[in-house]
């Protein structure tokens, strides 16, 4: 909390309505126009857009074990040059996130860090190696009060293994978070298996080993009546199977990467390590699909698996380099570009798809509120600005590989505040929150 109170003069909200905010106690104390304060801190926000702090469902940060590719203030860092306040940290740490004790760790972490808030996602199984379920209840239990379960990396293959999973955590509302890849359909795989990895003789990560593994696991889930979240969807196939699901009523989420919304198989021919992903940069035909299924709300969020790697895993050839793309800065930017300029979203949709959704997929009761009197003041204050290039300037985390380095994106995060703190301030992230210059 910061005892720094802040009006925000002329901010765009949710409808497309300026209004003036005052930030007091780490709460917006009032919402309304022509509002002062003696001795506040003004920020001049005509023109910008209001979106409710960010949240990622889906994000690597790689403590403990992995710091030379980011650590939890580095990649907090790089969050709040996104504009988000809240992430969800992936258990694929070293050790692994699946105990009270690892979880409570970086939950301690990203408090020290002070940039958001760090939500541990725990591990389904010990060591994600998928044969025995992890302390899902201690963690449950833990300070960090984990809701969210995935062996994202590693699909929970073996079905009674996963059924076992979706009905542990309805004990308190939890959900299990599919890395949906088929492991024996893609052993050596490289790319996509299309047209593009027949001409480049690379193997190929064909759509059914993602299709298959989600129709299997939400029919698991009507049979179980627990919560399933389908991690990274990237397939028309996959955005069918999910819509037929949601009309079946069972309960089941998904996620779009930012990078399933623009990028394509045809990018590999270059053999940029840059474009090497899990999983795969699909067809331009799964690319309109997923982008339909976000607008018509067949999926339900972006999230950015943001997974950095120290430069040497992507400076090498393609075969040998790792899969994975930073993308928390990028994000929103990625988003505009290409749901917002296209007139398939608002930017009320957003808010939706960007915040308010994912805090509620995680069951976080104080992140992705409105912005409005009386709740955190967490939230970012956006210049749809038209396009420039991407460049290493814009990244904030201990990696650069960024798949749009080079590329024009439009928009630029001018705020992010966290709780009451500014965290970037005129386009600037803060080296100490809360204090400039």
């Amino acid at each position: 909390m910061t005892d720094e109170v802040l009006l925000i003069r002329g901010a765009l909200l949710e409808g497309g309505r300026a209004a003036d905010l005052i930030v007091d106690g780490g709460v917006i104390a009032e919402v309304g126009s022509g509002l002062s304060r003696a001795g506040a801190t003004v920020v001049e926000a005509e023109g910008l857009i209001a979106l409710p702090g960010l949240v990622d469902l889906h994000t690597h940060l790689r403590e403990p074990g992995y710091e030379a590719s980011e650590t939890i203030l580095t990649g907090s860092r790089a969050a709040a040059a996104g504009g988000y306040t809240t992430v969800f940290a992936m258990p694929n740490t070293s050790p692994v996130a699946d105990t009270a004790g690892v979880v409570e760790q970086e939950l301690a972490l990203g408090e020290a860090a002070g940039y958001a808030t760090v939500q541990p996602i725990g591990a389904v199984t010990v060591g994600q190696k998928g044969e025995r379920l992890a302390e899902l209840g201690a963690m449950a239990d833990s300070r960090a009060r984990v809701r969210v379960f995935s062996d994202d990396g590693f699909c929970v293959f073996d079905p009674l293994i996963m059924r076992r999973a979706l009905e542990y955590v309805k004990a308190f509302d939890g959900v299990i978070a599919q890395h949906a890849q088929d492991p024996r359909l893609t052993e050596g795989a490289q790319m996509n298996e299309g047209a593009v990895s027949a001409e480049l003789g690379l193997a190929g990560w064909p759509a059914v080993a993602e299709e298959s593994i989600i129709a299997r696991d939400v029919l698991l889930t009507e049979h179980v009546g627990s919560r399933l979240h389908v991690c990274h969807l990237s397939t028309a196939g996959s955005v069918d199977i999910i819509r037929w699901a949601k009309r079946r009523g069972v309960q089941v989420t998904a996620e779009v990467t930012p990078h399933h919304l623009l990028l394509t198989d045809d990018l590999v021919r270059g053999y940029d390590p840059r474009f090497k992903v899990n999983p795969p940069l699909r067809r331009e035909e799964d690319v309109l699909a997923v982008r339909e299924g976000l607008a018509d709300g067949t999926i339900d969020i972006v999230a950015t698996d943001h997974a950095p790697h120290p430069l040497e895993a992507k400076a090498c050839e393609w075969q040998a380099a790792a899969n994975g793309m930073v993308g928390l800065e990028s994000a929103l930017r990625v988003v505009h570009a290409t749901m917002v300029e296209t007139g398939l979203l608002q930017w009320t949709d957003v808010a939706r798809v960007m915040s308010r959704e994912p805090a509620r997929i995680g069951r976080l009761s104080d992140a992705g509120t409105p912005l409005a009197a009386g709740h955190p003041a967490s939230f970012t204050l956006y210049d749809p600005t038209p396009a420039r290039p991407f460049t290493t300037a814009d990244l904030e985390g201990r990696s650069v590989n960024s798949p749009y380095l080079g590329r024009d994106l439009p928009g630029d995060v001018r705020w992010t505040v966290y709780r009451g703190t500014p965290t970037v301030a005129d386009g600037a992230l803060l080296e100490k929150p809360g204090v400039r210059g």
